[in-house]
C-alpha cells in the first residue's frame, strides 16, 4: 500500500457509481471476475434481489445486453479500481444545517473561570489536575512543562502494562516540545492553556516521524509522512505530545493487535471504544487530555465507561486531516478531558476550517464560564428517566447497572435544578434507524476497499485484533447504489424530525447515539457518580452548534458536583 498517500485507500466512493444503472453495485458484480467479467441471469436475478425490485424477461434482457457492453459501467468500475484516490474526498459533503436556518456568527471573548490553584503535595495529585488548573500553575511558573512531561511520561510506562493503552510512547518528541515550551515560557512567551499541557492521540490520527497502525497488526510498524490537523493544532497551541493511544482495530471495540485496553476503575472491564486509549488514560492521570474521535459513540462510550469527560462535537467542527475514514459523512473528532472546562479549552484550539477538510463549517465557538445557566432551555430525555428497565436474561448485572445509573441520573437532575434551570420531558422522534444505520457501513468499504481486496482484512480478523469490522465492510459491498442515496434523503428527513423535536429547546439531558451521530448533534458526557465501583455517566445533547451551551451546563453540574474530581483505583 503506497504510504506516500498515507494508506487511507478505503476508496472508490460511492458518488462515482453511473448514473443509469437501476441498481446493481459493484460488490455485486465482483463475482464474475472468472467469467471474462460477463453478467449471467443468474447474476442479474440475485443482484436484483438485494436490490429489492423486480424485472420482465424482456427488461433483464435490455439490462443484462446494456452491462456487458463495451458501452455499460463495467469498464468504469475496472478503471476506477485502478485509480489512485489517496486520501481524496467524496465530491458531496453531508451538512448537517437544514435549508433556511441561521448560523450564529458573533465572536465573542473566551471567557474561563477565575480560579486559585494552589501545587499540590504530591506528584499522584499533579497527574490528576484538569487542564485549568495545570495550566494556571505553568502560566504562573510553579511547575516547568519539562516536569510534567516526565512525570506523566513515568505514569505511562508504569500503568501502561496494566491498561494496554499506548501504541506507542513518543518520547524523543515529547521531551524535544517540552523544552522548547520552558524555553517560551521563561522568555515570556506564553501561548495560551494549553502551552505546555502534555497530552494523548488517538492511534487513528497521523504525525510525521511517530506510527500509526490503526490497531491494526499489519500497520504495526506503519510511518506516515504527515501531519494530522488535530496535531499541528495542538501543536501551535503548544500542547506536547507524549503518546499514540490505543483504538479498537478498524475503530472498533477496545481490542488492537496489542490486546484489550482495560479500564483503570476495573481491570477486568475493557475501557469501550474505539478511543479506549484516549479514555484509559485520562482517566488514569497518564496524560493531561486527549483526542479521539466519534462515528457511532467512540468518545462518548469511553467517556462514559472510564469516569471522564468527552465532546463529540457537532459535526462539521473539527478537520479529520490526517485520521482514518470510518464514514466521512459521521466522523466527528473531540476531547477527551478530566472536566467540562477543560473540553472547551482543547476544543477551542482544535475547531475551525483548516481548508483540508471540506465538511467543515466555520461558525465561532464562544465560551464564557460564568454564563446563567438558568436560561436555557433545557428537557431532559423521558425514556431514559421513566418506565421500567427489562432484565436482560444473560447478564443481570447489566439491568442492575441501568438502574443504577438511572438513580445517579436521577440526582442529577435534582442538582440542575437546584442551578435554577427548568427541565421540561422531551420525547425524541420515532424514527426507523435502521433506514439510514447502513450508510456508514458503504462509506467504510469505499474507504477501505484497497485493503479488502488484498487480503488484509483477513489478517486483522484472524490476528490478535480478532476485529468484527471486516464482515460489516464486506457485507457492505451488497449495498445498491439507488438504497444508498435514497436512505440520505431519509436521513433529511430524520434531520427535519429532530429539529421540530428540538425546537423549544436548547439541549436534552440524556442521549441516543445511534439517531443523533446521524442527525450530526453534538453530545457531552459526563461522570454522575458510582455503581460498585464502576462510572455511571450522565450526557447532554445540543443542538446543532450548541457545543457552547452543553458544555456551559456541563461545567455548572461539575461546579456543583464532585463526581469528575473522583479517581481509580489503580
Amino acid at each position: 500500500m503506497n504510504e506516500q498517500n498515507f494508506a487511507l485507500n478505503r476508496r472508490r466512493f460511492l458518488e462515482c457509481f453511473p448514473a443509469g444503472t437501476f441498481a446493481l453495485m459493484p460488490g455485486a458484480l465482483m463475482a464474475v471476475a472468472q467469467d471474462a467479467r460477463r453478467i449471467t441471469p443468474e447474476i442479474l436475478e440475485a443482484a436484483a434481489k438485494i436490490a429489492g425490485v423486480s424485472f420482465s424477461r424482456e427488461e433483464q434482457q435490455a439490462i443484462l445486453a446494456r452491462l456487458n457492453s463495451p458501452a455499460g459501467p463495467l469498464p468504469g468500475f475496472d478503471a476506477l479500481r485502478h485509480a489512485d484516490l489517496g486520501n481524496t474526498q467524496p465530491a458531496f459533503v453531508f451538512n448537517p444545517v437544514l435549508p433556511g436556518k441561521t448560523l450564529p456568527s458573533e465572536r465573542r471573548p473566551f471567557r474561563r473561570q477565575s480560579i486559585d490553584v494552589r501545587l499540590p503535595a504530591t506528584d499522584e495529585e499533579l497527574a490528576f489536575l484538569p487542564v485549568t488548573h495545570l495550566s494556571r500553575l505553568i502560566e504562573t511558573r510553579r511547575i516547568k512543562p519539562s516536569d510534567l512531561t516526565k512525570l506523566y511520561l513515568s505514569r505511562l510506562k508504569r500503568y501502561d502494562p496494566k491498561l494496554l493503552c499506548v501504541v506507542n510512547l513518543t518520547e524523543d518528541l515529547a521531551l524535544k516540545q517540552a523544552r522548547q515550551a520552558d524555553d517560551e515560557i521563561a522568555a515570556g512567551r506564553y501561548r495560551g492553556p494549553l502551552h505546555g499541557i502534555p497530552w494523548g492521540l488517538k492511534d487513528l490520527f497521523a504525525v510525521r516521524g511517530t506510527k500509526t497502525t490503526w490497531g491494526m497488526s499489519p500497520y504495526r510498524d506503519r510511518v506516515i509522512d504527515m501531519d494530522a490537523t488535530v496535531y499541528s493544532k495542538l501543536t501551535e497551541a503548544g500542547a506536547i505530545l507524549i503518546a499514540k493511544l490505543s483504538t479498537g482495530a478498524l475503530a472498533v471495540t477496545a481490542r488492537w493487535f496489542g490486546g484489550l485496553t482495560r479500564c483503570p476503575w476495573n481491570t477486568q472491564e475493557d475501557a469501550s471504544g474505539s478511543s479506549a486509549g484516549p479514555g484509559a488514560a485520562t482517566a488514569a492521570g497518564l496524560v493531561g487530555f486527549s483526542v479521539g474521535s466519534d462515528t457511532g459513540g467512540s468518545i462518548i462510550g469511553p467517556a462514559s465507561r472510564n469516569g471522564v469527560t468527552g465532546l463529540r462535537p457537532t459535526f462539521g467542527r473539527v478537520s479529520r486531516h490526517g485520521g482514518m475514514v470510518l464514514a466521512w459523512t459521521q466522523d466527528t473528532v473531540g476531547p477527551i478531558c478530566r472536566s467540562a472546562e477543560d473540553c472547551a479549552l482543547v476544543f477551542n484550539a482544535i475547531q475551525g476550517p483548516d481548508g483540508k477538510d471540506n465538511s467543515l463549517i466555520d461558525v465561532p465557538f464562544n465560551w464564557d464560564a460564568a454564563s446563567d445557566v438558568a436560561q436555557l432551555r433545557v428537557g431532559y430525555l423521558r425514556a431514559a428517566f421513566e418506565g421500567p428497565i427489562p432484565d436482560n436474561p444473560r447478564d443481570p448485572s447489566i439491568a442492575e447497572f441501568e438502574r443504577a445509573t438511572r438513580t445517579n441520573n436521577q440526582e442529577a437532575l435534582r442538582v440542575l435544578r437546584s442551578l435554577g434551570v427548568n427541565l421540561v420531558p422531551f420525547d425524541l422522534p420515532d424514527v426507523p434507524i435502521s433506514a439510514i444505520d447502513f450508510i456508514r457501513y458503504a462509506e467504510t468499504a469505499a474507504f477501505f476497499d484497497d485493503v479488502t481486496r488484498s487480503g488484509l482484512l483477513t489478517q486483522v480478523e484472524e490476528g490478535p485484533e480478532k476485529s468484527a469490522r471486516p464482515i460489516e465492510i464486506r457485507s457492505a459491498y451488497f449495498t445498491p447504489a439507488v438504497e444508498f442515496i435514497q436512505a440520505n434523503r431519509f436521513r433529511t428527513r430524520v434531520m427535519q424530525k429532530m429539529d421540530e423535536a428540538m425546537s423549544g429547546l436548547d439541549l436534552f439531558v440524556g442521549s441516543q447515539q445511534l439517531l443523533t451521530n446521524r442527525t450530526g448533534h453534538p453530545v457531552v458526557s459526563m461522570p454522575s457518580g458510582l455503581y460498585r465501583g464502576l462510572p455511571t455517566a450522565l450526557h447532554f445533547t445540543g443542538k446543532i452548534f450548541g457545543d457552547s451551551e452543553i458544555l456551559l451546563l456541563a461545567n455548572a453540574f461539575q461546579s456543583a458536583t464532585s463526581h469528575h474530581l473522583a479517581t481509580p483505583p489503580l
